[in-house]
């Protein structure tokens, strides 16, 4: 019998806890009652949520439970993503999913590590829990269906990017290998013919046909990007949705591109509950990691422990704000602070105005505040390239 804290006070109560360790195969589940109980454990062919369910009814059955005895359970984020927490949820299971990088583990250099044992540590990691130990691990904020489903084409589009870079740098290589150059666009192939090697040879038909095909697959790309680039523009343009309107008014703050406030919206402000800055930080992976012990202090460096895309994206958009924002009070504060500085001072600079720059675009998002000094452009220009003939929703007058 385990002891739950509650606002009334405490209570006895009878919980089951189970933890989970997915593999693509089989999971591994473990069930206990409790700190001190030597959990049970059982492997589940993989995505069998029936034989999971029969698992569950059975663990009551082994420790004594009633058959409608409350159910807490946990597995780390990872591949299989929140349709399993949602499954849970549905059938009365209290289900938590957590950030794999918070939990406790052994500091030894050789550790041991099973999937049992991870499910064992799991399982006390709950039950302390849900005693009341909130801040023992991190919780992931599950977004909803259409929150998450939201997020493909803007994902989709940066793997698409990645992908086109890879095909332009394969195919530069190619003809460096011949000291050749040429630029990568539509005309590409008829140029292709017309290159010649330092003796006047034309380049060599099987390598024609190899740059050929990989032009093929990079048009193919290109089309690709274009097409969701412009189902995005006209999204802006004409959708009246939330999110949508998010989208306008970081676009209506100069230096903020489509991409880069679909981005935000898509990942950060569009459906994330966040209460405060450090919150915010933390999200990105942008909060100091002091080391103090003893005698020995030092700052180690930004955490990185948050959002890698959210991370990139605003060490980007910070360089962008100090050459288009050169009078706002960011831009001041860094040119202040570290624009006089080495090379690697400006770069640790920029760090931490990304973290200041976040929060000032969280600001306008939640608050309609415009950064201090901003200028603010027109956010219906840079979708269609020319001026509205109405005040286009979202524009906002520098404060």
């Amino acid at each position: 019998m385990t002891t739950a804290q509650t606002s009334q006070g405490s209570m006895e109560a009878r919980v089951l806890y189970m933890a989970l360790e997915l593999g693509w195969n089989d999971w591994t589940v473990g069930f206990t009652v409790g700190l001190g109980q030597a959990p049970r454990q059982v492997s589940v062919r993989a995505r069998d949520l029936q034989g999971l369910l029969a698992q569950i009814a059975h663990a009551k059955r082994r420790f004594g439970l009633p058959a409608d005895a409350p159910v807490h359970s946990v597995y780390e984020a990872g591949r299989d993503g929140f349709w399993l927490h949602r499954f849970l949820q549905v059938h009365r299971v209290q289900n938590v999913v957590v950030d794999a990088a918070s939990i406790e583990v052994n500091r030894r250099y050789r550790r041991s590590k099973t999937d049992k044992l991870d499910v064992q540590k799991l399982l006390t990691m709950l039950v302390r829990f849900v005693l009341g130990e909130t801040r023992l691990w991190k919780v992931v904020r599950i977004p909803s269906t259409e929150d998450e489903v939201l997020r493909q084409p803007q994902r989709e589009l940066i793997a698409l990017k990645e992908e086109r870079t890879q095909h332009i740098n394969r195919m530069k290589g190619l003809l460096a290998g011949l000291g050749l150059e040429a630029v990568i666009d539509h005309t590409f192939p008829e140029r292709l013919l017309a290159l010649r090697q330092w003796d006047g040879h034309p380049v060599p038909a099987l390598l024609q046909e190899r740059l050929l095909r990989e032009f093929a697959r990079w048009a193919i790309v290109q089309r690709q990007i274009q097409d969701l680039e412009n189902a995005e523009a006209r999204m802006v343009r004409d959708d009246q949705q939330r999110h949508v309107a998010q989208v306008r008014t970081l676009m209506s703050v100069r230096g903020i591109g489509a991409q880069s406030a679909w981005l935000l919206v898509h990942e950060v402000f569009g459906w994330r509950k966040i209460g405060n800055r450090r919150e915010l930080a933390a999200l990105a992976g942008l909060t100091p990691t002091p080391y103090h012990s003893g005698q020995s202090q030092r700052e180690q460096g930004i955490s990185k422990a948050g959002s890698k895309r959210l991370r990139w994206l605003m060490v980007e958009l910070a360089w962008g704000w100090v050459h288009w924002q050169p009078e706002s009070a960011l831009s001041r504060w860094y040119q202040a602070r570290f624009g006089q500085g080495s090379a690697r001072l400006r770069k640790l600079g920029i760090v931490a105005l990304a973290r200041k720059l976040l929060i000032a675009l969280w600001r306008l998002v939640t608050h309609g505040e415009v950064p201090s000094g901003a200028v603010v452009a027109d956010w219906y220009r840079k979708v269609t390239g020319r001026c509205a003939k109405r005040r286009p929703v979202g524009t906002m007058v520098a404060g």
